[in-house]
């Protein structure tokens, strides 16, 4: 029993230590985990999905299975520029039918967020209910408040217990 414990306490720091000496490759400024196949490693890029992920590892003819550590720094540039000009059907796309422009396109990474909170400004400032329930903190897409979404600050309106 003593032997067992001692191999699996000898075990766990070698875990550890390789997972901070883990390789990081950097794909459309995200660390993405070397250890990760090419199909899970894209899904780490904000605006990317399983489907554009597949749409990706299929266009370029790399297999789904290939780890992340293994591409070539060719590999990456294509994935990068495949990814800019991404050519796939409008159902894909995150930006559709865009408010300013009225063009289809996709968003990644920090721009995906900018253009978020603009609509949340937009749609506050109009003072439509989405706006409204965004001021307010609350659940924007129908859901309950019963029992959830309660704050802090929203104490006060749930029932006080007897000692």
């Amino acid at each position: 029993m003593a032997e067992q414990e001692q191999i699996k306490e000898k075990k766990q720091p070698q875990k550890e230590s390789e997972q901070e000496n883990e390789v990081l490759v950097r794909i459309m400024g995200y660390d993405i985990p070397g250890s990760k196949n090419i199909y899970v490693g894209l899904t780490w890029i904000k605006g990317i999905s399983w489907a554009i992920s597949n749409a990706v590892c299929l266009s370029l003819k790399m297999p789904r299975s290939k780890k992340i550590v293994e591409l070539s720094k060719e590999d990456i540039k294509n994935i990068e520029t495949f990814l800019v000009s991404l050519k796939l059907p409008t159902f894909l796309m995150n930006r559709r039918s865009d408010e300013e422009t009225g063009k289809t396109f996709h968003l990644y990474s920090t721009d995906l967020d900018m253009k978020r909170e603009f609509d949340i400004k937009r749609l506050k400032q109009i003072k439509s209910y989405k706006g409204m329930r965004h001021a307010q903190k609350l659940p924007v897409r129908g859901q309950h408040t019963r029992s959830h979404f309660r704050k802090k600050s929203q104490a006060s309106m749930m029932a006080k217990r007897k000692k």
